[in-house]
């Protein structure tokens, strides 16, 4: 009995007969490969598409994107690889076929991904049995598994290595016995790699609900390290009483933790009445949702920072002569040793500043209060100094708390905390909803009428006065005039 063909969007479905009955017009031998037919076979939509053919991809492409109203790009002119830009959405990438279509298949990656339709003709050629499986990837599907095409794949890309964990992870699928043999054999060629494609493939799976196990099985692979190798000084450090990990698991629990407070996935020293704790609503998810770069988030990056908040802590741990031991300055030398890293995998600039916020204040929001919740001018300073971190910083504190403690949390503590955060959060939202606060001073105001110069100690006395204001000691222009002049008599501007 005939399959039933392929469930494929109107829209698309429109599209590829446009594309093949182009191909039929200049008779050229095109196939639809990769990702598109195993996501369609999976009911998974897709806007890019992948096609290979018997000839010039670059020039095709270029001929093509003028009939589909589309934006030409040439990725790859050696290997003639382009792509098409369309105005709706969605991307057509085109390569060229060296030799036979099963040839080209064999130098794939995974066999889920070592698929191909015929573009016969305007509409047809979509049908299941037309696709041309050599490696049994439509088997693979069913048994939901990741297998490699071929012994040498990772060797010809190593990239390879990352992809086929971040594509496990998105797929729910596991990695077969043989190519985990095989990931674990060539771990070590993914330090090569260009970083701007890792980047890609490690956000990728940073911003899946359950990101902290895909690092975990990074690390079992031994791709973790091999990738950033400064986190491998971490293993075995050992930590004061409070914490149940050394440094190096307590990072990756982190990562786990976060996907917990963000409400993703569950985390197994995680419980309802831990958070339900947490502060949450509409607000602050739609937060972590935003955009930071092109492929980030800020849930995802925030998850980066977590496993990144500690990775100074090997080269500053010292123990006193009472065996206490401490980490000082860690947050500060973590922030240079992290950026260092994301700057070599080629993080936008606006990631590695994020991060750098975050890994060094993780600690800021335990400093808020010895006691009580913090005041008004503390929580200033606080939203001053992290800036648009600020409340992933909060998160951050908490994921710290509870990936320290793990099996050994103390609900008073948990309380304690997830209270400070909430009462913090809640004057912040408060701050927001309110009007800009008026200036009562400018630079001006303050050399003009105490015949000061132009120097440091103008905004010195400008922040002071803000501070002021924002604690609610200062509510007029003469009230702000008298405040500097205090500061000026008593010698301070601080």
């Amino acid at each position: 009995m005939k399959e039933a063909p392929l469930t494929i969007a109107p829209r698309v479905l429109s599209l590829l007969s446009r594309v093949a009955g182009f191909f039929q017009e200049n008779e050229i031998e095109g196939y639809v490969v990769g990702g598109f037919i195993r996501d369609t076979l999976l009911g998974r939509a897709t806007a890019d598409i992948d096609i290979a053919m018997r000839a010039d991809a670059l020039k095709v492409a270029g001929d093509l994107a003028g009939v589909l109203a589309g934006r030409y790009v040439r990725l790859d002119e050696l290997n003639q690889v382009a792509r098409i830009v369309l105005p709706g959405g969605g991307e057509l990438d085109f390569s060229t076929i060296r030799d036979g279509i099963r040839q080209d298949l064999a130098l794939r990656d995974f066999t889920v991904n070592a698929l191909a339709l015929p573009l016969d003709e305007p509409g047809r050629g979509l049908e299941r049995e037309a696709i041309v499986d050599p490696f049994s990837g439509t088997r693979d599907l069913e048994r939901r598994i990741i297998r490699a095409v071929s012994p040498g794949i990772f060797q010809a890309d190593g990239v390879r290595l990352l992809r086929a964990i971040r594509l496990a992870a998105e797929l729910d699928f596991q990695i077969e016995p043989e190519t985990r043999a095989l990931i674990k054999r060539d771990a070590g060629l993914v330090a090569p790699v260009a970083g701007e494609r890792i980047r890609e493939e490690f956000l990728r799976i940073l911003a899946l609900p359950r990101a902290g196990d895909y690092i975990a099985n990074l690390d079992a692979l031994g791709l973790l390290t091999a990738v950033i190798p400064e986190l491998g000084q971490a293993r075995n450090v050992e930590q004061p009483v409070v914490h149940y990990w050394d440094v190096f698991r307590h990072s990756m629990e982190t990562v786990s933790a976060l996907g917990f407070l963000l409400h993703q996935a569950g985390y197994q020293f995680g419980r309802d009445e831990l958070l339900s704790d947490v502060p949450w609503s509409s607000r602050i998810e739609a937060h972590f949702a935003r955009e930071v770069s092109h492929g980030s988030t800020r849930q995802a990056i925030l998850k980066l920072a977590g496993l990144l908040h500690d990775i100074a802590k090997p080269q500053t741990k010292t123990t006193d002569e009472t065996g206490r031991t401490r980490f000082l300055g860690h947050s500060q030398e973590g922030a240079s040793v992290a950026s260092a890293v994301l700057d070599r995998l080629r993080f936008s600039a606006r990631e590695i500043k994020l991060v750098g916020l975050l890994v060094t204040y993780h600690l800021r929001p335990g400093q808020l209060s010895q006691q009580g919740l913090p005041s008004k001018r503390a929580i200033y300073r606080y939203f001053r100094d992290t800036g648009e971190a600020g409340i992933d910083v909060l998160f951050l504190s908490l994921a710290d708390h509870l990936a320290a403690r793990g099996p050994r949390i103390d609900m008073a503590q948990w309380r304690e905390h997830t209270g400070l955060v909430r009462y913090v959060l809640q004057r912040y939202f408060e701050e927001q909803d309110r009007p800009s606060p008026v200036q009562l001073l400018d630079g001006h105001d303050i050399i003009n009428i105490f015949g000061l110069s132009e120097g440091p100690l103008i905004g010195e006395l400008l922040e002071a006065a803000r501070e002021a204001q924002a604690a609610g000691e200062i509510a007029t222009r003469e009230e702000a005039l008298k405040f500097v002049a205090r500061r000026l008599a008593g010698g301070e501007a601080q």
